[in-house]
């Protein structure tokens, strides 16, 4: 029998980072919803305690629902510092998803109530930051903060979309919150485009709803 993949060490990040450098704080920040459809992007900011581990703490994509919820009260609680924020729908279709990321991230980090020195970015880009911004590519698989940020970046645009399937019930947000399954486009052609639908993501729909009906 292989032996058993050990999980990585998120918190050897931060540690190493902290140990290298005279930082008094390190903020991880991460975004949810670039890919969706409809609704907003979200974003966190999270600075994590030196000394403190949360158990079960990981890349909120590995997570389950009911094990990322647990997760967000907890990082919340423990938190020395965290921000979310979000931009609209319409700011994505006047901006551009990538810029729009970018804002949310911005907003998130700038609006933390504790200054970090400097700021760890989920991906390849970062945003334009008065603190030094530093990309970290697949961040929320490898840091503590980046982890905790995309969890409650998750969990914050999850339960937006719940708002919206409140007001919205024809189309489905509760089960796919926005990102284009095949259950979506099918209430897209049958309801159109309800005004939390990102336009800039539809410019094809009618080629899309042209080959569903023809599979």
């Amino acid at each position: 029998m292989a032996p058993r993949k050990m999980p990585p060490d998120l918190y050897e990040f931060e540690r190493t980072a902290y140990a290298m450098n005279d930082f008094s704080w390190i903020c991880g920040a991460d975004e949810a919803g670039r890919g969706p459809l409809a609704g907003p992007v979200f974003a966190a900011a999270v600075i994590l305690p030196r000394n403190a581990e949360i158990e079960g703490l990981n890349d909120s994509k590995k997570l389950s629902e009911k094990k990322r919820e647990l997760l967000y009260d907890t990082i919340v609680e423990k938190a020395v510092a965290y921000q979310i924020c979000m931009v609209d729908e319409k700011e994505i279709d006047r901006i551009n998803i990538l810029a729009a990321s970018m804002l949310a991230m911005k907003k998130a980090v700038e609006g933390l109530c504790v200054c970090p020195d400097v700021a760890y970015i989920d991906g390849n880009r970062v945003p334009n930051l008065k603190i030094p911004a530093i990309p970290v590519v697949k961040g929320d698989a490898v840091s503590a903060s980046i982890a905790a940020a995309s969890i409650l970046a998750k969990v914050s645009r999850d339960r937006f979309m719940l708002e919206l399937d409140r007001q919205y019930p024809q189309y489905g947000f509760a089960r796919h919150k926005g990102y284009p399954t095949k259950e979506h486009y099918e209430r897209i052609g049958r309801y159109g485009i309800s005004p939390v639908h990102r336009i800039s993501f539809l410019k094809n729909l009618d080629d899309h709803l042209k080959g569903e009906k023809n599979l």
